[in-house]
């Protein structure tokens, strides 16, 4: 949900107030408070970046320190000003099933394979979820919950029918659902999309979908529902969202294929470094910044994160 915010930053000696919204991946360096004005007033904000790192057999590297770590804003190194190793922070996922009629033979496989990552991945009492269906439009059928059986109850309640409506089922689980819970880095927030990637009937862009997960702090794992193995343009727009968010598309044949990946799957979420930096230069433009974390003279591993942030607008 977009904030207006009064942000005070020190240049120098001198203090310039602007107004902003705050995204997602923008936290407060000091709390916030009011002004005698009633303004919410905080200092210069932070940029954090959840992420994990593997060797190329894809094991998970746990023991990383702050110094192995470098990150860049477009060009510019910046310093880390904060580091963490997290684990088994409790999870924010959201279950996409694509209910149009360009997956009907697909459908019960689409199913089983939403039903399955919830039973392995999701953690009583401690992680929640929602369930998604998209054709037409979006439907909530399962809203946020620990809930096991309610959400499977809504998988099993999809209907298929209709077109295609892929962006605005992201736009609305990312912006309405998943960005809730605070702080926002105290949660590891994932979707799990399954579906052909093909969107003929949505009001939100390809981009403005990414923008919310973005805003979100949300990881995609897309699940193509293709079994041609020739790769089709709705699987190159589910890898986009997985690779621009830190995630990963798999094209299994059967539900059945899907078990090691969703275990891999929730090994990462509950795997992952925390980076804090304070972007310099500091630019309150609200535009989209690329960042990119590496590991110091480690070219053998491989760090999955976003690739980047919405900073607030003067």
């Amino acid at each position: 949900m977009k904030s207006a915010l009064l942000i005070t930053v020190a240049l120098g000696a001198a203090a310039v107030a602007v107004i902003a919204q705050q995204p997602s991946t923008v936290q407060p360096q000091q709390p916030v408070v009011p002004d005698d004005a009633g303004r919410i007033i905080m200092d210069v904000t932070r940029v954090n970046i959840l992420f994990s790192v593997s060797d190329k057999r894809g094991r998970f590297i746990t023991d990383l320190k702050k110094e192995d770590f470098e990150v860049f804003e477009g060009k510019n190194r910046q310093s880390i000003a904060e580091f963490m190793s997290e684990s088994d922070l409790p999870l924010r996922l959201a279950i996409l099933v694509d209910t149009s009629n360009s997956i009907r033979d697909r459908f019960k496989f689409q199913q089983e394979a939403a039903l399955e990552f919830l039973r392995q991945v999701m953690r009583p009492k401690v992680d929640r979820a929602i369930v998604v269906g998209f054709d037409t439009e979006a439907a909530l059928v399962a809203d946020l919950t620990d809930n096991l059986g309610d959400l499977e109850k809504g998988v099993r309640n999809l209907r298929p029918g209709g077109g295609t409506s892929l962006y605005d089922a992201i736009f609305f689980a990312c912006r309405d659902k998943l960005s809730k819970d605070q702080p926002r880095h105290k949660f590891r927030r994932a979707m799990i999309i399954i579906s052909d990637g093909d969107d003929n009937n949505s009001r939100y862009s390809r981009d403005q979908a990414l923008e919310q997960a973005h805003k979100a702090d949300v990881v995609i794992y897309s699940i193509s529902t293709n079994i041609s193995r020739n790769q089709s343009d709705g699987d190159k727009i589910l890898n986009y969202f997985a690779v621009e968010t830190g995630g990963i598309t798999f094209f299994p044949f059967k539900v059945d294929d899907l078990t090691q990946h969703f275990e891999n799957i929730a090994n990462e979420l509950r795997h992952q470094y925390n980076i804090f930096y304070r972007p310099e230069p500091l630019k309150a433009d609200g535009l989209y910044h690329a960042v990119d974390v590496k590991v110091r003279g480690r070219k053998f591993m491989v760090v999955r994160a976003r690739k980047g942030y919405y900073a607030p607008r003067m």
